[in-house]
């Protein structure tokens, strides 16, 4: 595709309700904009936890073959079932797809935006066909490979993250356009499958059920027996009066 500068966002979407169908709308306009065939569509999950990964999701569709997909909407929107459902119907939809994470330990080290850009650079590698554009949900390009400084340079060991193709962000992607929300059934259930499977060996923090978010019981868990490994220890754990950089929503996640 020819070399153009990055896009830096969509046109707002209109506002929608959730029972609107999601579109190609977004899509087949940044394809239209970079000549660009492979469309990738990324969301995250996490960002706003207490404990757990950040995860990030990818889904890449060919804009000449693909086929409307109405059914897909924002993750949080879908019953748990109808979410797990939909995981390989998305995997047999787009010709590419990809979930990435970032520990709880990468983002105390890195911070929430190098982790997602960790993340979502891992959630690319698994892609069978690369993107040659990308939609990102939300209002700011965390993708985006920032300029190498003296650091980086001398760094040849460390792993390579960020992107070097056009990113187009757009608030409230997921419930408008049906990639970024493939994209995020796919990082949604992958990492509820995680906080699940961690519930079990650390029972008294209620993951099951809040996923390692900021509701109160959880920050009792902790007042009372304190973190552990999977938390995010740089963040403020227990005072639901102050937030740390980057944390959440407190209600239940869905």
């Amino acid at each position: 595709m020819s070399q153009m500068r990055p896009a830096t966002n969509m046109p707002s979407a209109r506002k929608t309700t959730k029972n609107e169908p999601t579109t190609l709308e977004h899509e087949r306009a940044l394809a239209a904009a970079y000549q660009a065939r492979f469309i990738g569509a990324v969301d995250e999950v996490g960002r706003g936890a207490l404990a757990g990964p950040i995860t990030v999701g990818i889904t890449v569709i060919d804009i000449h073959e693909v086929r409307e997909f109405p059914e897909l909407r924002d993750s949080k929107l879908l019953r748990p079932e109808t979410r797990e459902e939909l995981v390989p119907e998305v995997r047999d939809w787009a010709v590419g797809y990809g979930v990435g994470h970032a520990s709880s330990e990468e983002i105390d080290d890195l911070g929430v935006t190098a982790a997602l850009r960790l993340a979502g650079t891992r959630a690319i590698e698994h892609c069978a066909i690369a993107p040659e554009a990308i939609l990102l949900d939300g209002s700011y390009d965390w993708l985006t490979a920032p300029e190498p400084d003296l650091f980086d340079v001398l760094a040849d060991d460390r792993e390579p993250v960020g992107v070097h193709v056009p990113v187009a962000t757009i608030i409230k992607g997921d419930m408008t356009c049906q990639a970024i929300a493939g994209a995020s059934i796919l990082a949604k259930v992958e990492r509820d499958g995680i906080m699940s499977e961690l519930s079990k060996k650390y029972p008294e923090f209620g993951w099951d059920i809040n996923k390692g978010y900021a509701t109160n019981t959880h920050r009792a868990a902790i007042e009372t027996l304190g973190p552990c490994d999977y938390h995010r220890k740089s963040w403020n754990l227990t005072s639901s009066g102050h937030r740390a950089q980057g944390e959440g929503t407190t209600k239940e996640a869905k």
